[in-house]
């Protein structure tokens, strides 16, 4: 592997820990100093604290969401020109176009894509060769997805914990920030299927006692298809 000429500095600012991981990791290996965050107040502050060269960043985010944190950024002097790729699960015409009206460089769907991450570092920094794609056989894709259902599997009893909580609790707001970092998770790693039920679940308003024992059904049925992925990855 090609070392790079300089060593650029990136900052992820996602609010799922697979995702972070992953992006970490790919970086890492092309040589970037890589800084991490969980959402849009912290990732201003470090971008103004340490002057990334690139800012990856999530629309959806507690706190303050991807489209604010451009929005402030814009108006910050220090860090204004910071070029920022935009990462969603929802790439919807209207997302895209706020997303790049508040001054992102690129918008990019979730699960992500290595060459189309490569493609746009390099046509930021000069459209030069920032670094080669590496071509990724499939055993190697499968390998990268199944290390990541890792990384997931060993973080998930904090998260189930958190969702018993909030459903007892019927704490609506604690339920869909968990609930949206799986769905993010889940189509990174290659599981449709724990993306749409993380859909259904986040579309309810919790207004109803049967919002939430339909919430309860569904997040069961969640743990199910985890414990299921957990028996894949482990055989």
């Amino acid at each position: 592997m090609d070392k790079l000429k300089k060593k650029y500095k990136v900052l992820i600012v996602d609010d799922s820990d697979v995702i972070l991981n992953f992006m970490k990791d790919f970086f890492k290996e092309y040589d970037f100093e890589v800084l991490t965050c969980s959402d849009g107040l912290e990732g201003l502050r470090v971008a103004a604290e340490e002057k990334p060269d690139l800012i990856f960043l999530d629309l959806m985010m507690p706190n303050l969401d991807g489209l604010k944190m451009l929005q402030v950024k814009s108006v910050l002097k220090d860090i204004q020109s910071i070029p920022v790729i935009v990462i969603s699960a929802n790439t919807v015409r209207r997302n895209v176009m706020a997303a790049l009206e508040a001054g992102a460089y690129k918008v990019v769907s979730k699960p992500l894509n290595k060459d189309q991450i490569i493609g746009y570092v390099n046509e930021i920094f000069g459209g030069g060769n920032v670094f080669e794609s590496k071509q990724v056989t499939e055993f190697e894709d499968k390998a990268i997805k199944n290390n990541l259902a890792k990384f997931f599997i060993e973080t998930f009893d904090k998260k189930r914990k958190t969702i018993n909580d909030a459903i007892r609790q019927k704490d609506a707001q604690k339920l869909k920030t968990v609930i949206h970092e799986i769905k993010g998770a889940g189509g990174t790693m290659g599981y449709p299927e724990l993306t749409e039920i993380s859909k259904e679940i986040e579309g309810k308003d919790f207004q109803l006692t049967t919002d939430w024992i339909f919430a309860e059904m569904k997040c069961n049925q969640l743990f199910i298809e985890i414990k299921q992925i957990e028996k894949e990855i482990t055989n």
